[in-house]
């Protein structure tokens, strides 16, 4: 393979990869729809988005296993999609916020999955996971 082959290769898989982008602080305002089932508290006890307790702690979930906290009890459907060896990352949170039943489907293979998260978030989800991924850095 020459170099201009790998080249042209490499970036034909990055402009096929979707984009996302999404505006922290516009997620920061969207989160005001979390709130009501999630908090994010970070390690030392701050609470950078004081929440309900329905929805597990976001803090540091980019990046962290699916349905990994071990200070919350998840539903059957998200620890099937966590037993894929799935991580959060900003495309998977956003995916996830618009339809958790989909998203599990898909993720773990069980057409029957079901999520115990019923909010959707129409629109917003890339600003929203942009800006859980700025506050655990």
């Amino acid at each position: 393979m020459t170099k201009f082959t790998l080249l042209a290769a490499t970036f034909a898989a990055l402009a096929a990869a979707p984009a996302l982008a999404g505006d922290p602080a516009a997620g920061e305002a969207e989160f005001k729809k979390c709130k009501a089932c999630h908090s994010i508290v970070a390690p030392d006890g701050t609470e950078i988005q004081k929440g309900g307790k329905t929805g597990p702690n976001l803090y540091g979930v980019v990046g962290r296993p699916v349905a990994s906290d071990p200070d919350f009890k998840y539903g059957d459907g998200i620890k099937a999609a966590g037993a894929t060896g799935a991580v959060w990352d900003q495309a998977a949170i956003a995916a996830y916020v618009v339809d958790p039943a989909a998203w599990l489907k898909q993720v773990s293979g069980d057409d029957g999955a079901k999520s115990k998260m019923s909010f959707k978030l129409a629109a917003g989800g890339e600003d929203v996971a942009a800006y859980l991924a700025s506050v655990a850095q």
